[in-house]
């Protein structure tokens, strides 16, 4: 299918290249307007203040001079390990750190942090490579949010389009107001309903989700038993989810094939009295088939980003939990791992659908 590669191939330069210049854009927001310079030289003061207290704790004995020099010989380890020095003392120049930024990101080098909230989510003490820490709580989230997502497509794919075949049934009016009431409640207010009563009321499910890391971190002591903890953990944030989440879901695909099913074509179809079947196959199910592979694929790749209040209602240790957490310590190299992962989620997202077009919708081998 030469037409079929090519258009692969083209799609992927263009997406490399988005990638590559949306990376360059955050590197310019954080080095080239100073945010990342004055984080830097909050943290060298908050880290050498910490030093000298450890310092004159171990040397009762030291002078003011001792402490002056201690004083300076960490503050030039500091600044060089935040980049804003060089190993001869001169200022590295942001445009520098900038570009030294991007091809570390590239490289999946995001540095290391030293913020032990940062570092408390894998249940290890700081420095830890940021990339470690995201790959410690990217699958916790993927329990959480993507599963969710998962049996909202479970259920909905096969269901809305039922239901939006039989416009104006019972059913399709209680799906209708289904959404339109779950849509206008946040997530994390039904978290905290939920939470309440199933947690602290009936005793059901558990309100101290701290103890969830206990299982984690010791999970290969006792696989079996710590599976079934955490799946215990993680019921009721996937219930809550499923249901905020279902009313999309069906609200969506039922708008999605709402309009193809009063698409004119379709409507000779049934005047000719073809069988519901055979309409539903060669007439809807393949023009439907792109949107909605968009919406579920999209859907999937959103969810790796975490929600961050609801996960803070839970206390779950999550991707939602890491951005919180990397945005108010301000750690760059968190907040520019983060960011570099969900991005390039979501280009490979896009990099699959580009694929499946292709074979779902034959014209785009030929644009």
């Amino acid at each position: 299918m030469p037409g079929a590669g090519r258009v692969i191939v083209r799609r992927a330069i263009l997406l490399t290249i988005a990638f590559i210049l949306i990376v360059i854009l955050t590197a310019v927001i954080l080095e080239g307007t100073g945010f990342a310079q004055k984080i830097y030289q909050a943290l060298v003061i908050q880290n050498v203040q910490a030093d000298i207290q450890t310092f004159i704790r171990t040397h009762p004995g030291a002078t003011p001079t001792d402490i002056q020099n201690y004083k300076n010989q960490m503050t030039f380890y500091w600044e060089e390990y935040y980049g804003l020095i060089d190993a001869n003392g001169n200022p590295v120049p942001p445009y520098i750190r900038m570009w030294k930024l991007v091809f570390n990101s590239l490289k999946f080098d995001f540095g290391y942090t030293n913020q032990e909230s940062i570092t408390a989510l894998v249940g290890k003490l700081p420095p830890q490579p940021v990339i470690t820490v995201i790959a410690g709580v990217l699958p916790r989230t993927i329990l959480m949010a993507t599963l969710a997502e998962v049996v909202c497509a479970v259920i909905a794919l096969p269901l809305a389009p039922r239901i939006a075949y039989k416009h104006g049934s019972v059913w399709d009016k209680m799906i209708v107001s289904y959404a339109a009431l779950f849509n206008a409640v946040p997530v994390w207010w039904l978290a905290m309903i939920l939470l309440s009563v199933f947690g602290y009321t009936m005793r059901i499910f558990p309100t101290n989700y701290r103890a969830l890391m206990t299982y984690i971190n010791s999970y290969w002591d006792n696989p079996l038993v710590n599976t079934a903890y955490i799946a215990w953990y993680a019921t009721l944030p996937v219930i809550t989810l499923v249901i905020a989440f279902l009313s999309t879901w069906l609200y969506s695909i039922r708008a999605m094939v709402l309009r193809i099913v009063r698409e004119d074509y379709v409507m000779v179809a049934k005047a000719k009295g073809l069988p519901d079947r055979d309409i539903a196959r060669k007439y809807i199910v393949r023009v439907m088939a792109p949107p909605i592979v968009t919406y579920v694929i999209l859907a999937l790749a959103g969810s790796l980003g975490g929600l961050i209040i609801t996960e803070s209602i839970f206390d779950w240790p999550g991707m939602g939990t890491l951005t919180y957490a990397a945005i108010t310590t301000g750690d760059v190299n968190t907040v520019m791992g983060v960011f570099f992962i969900l991005v390039l989620v979501y280009i490979l997202a896009r990099l699959f659908l580009e694929i499946l077009y292709i074979y779902l919708d034959p014209r785009v081998r030929y644009r």
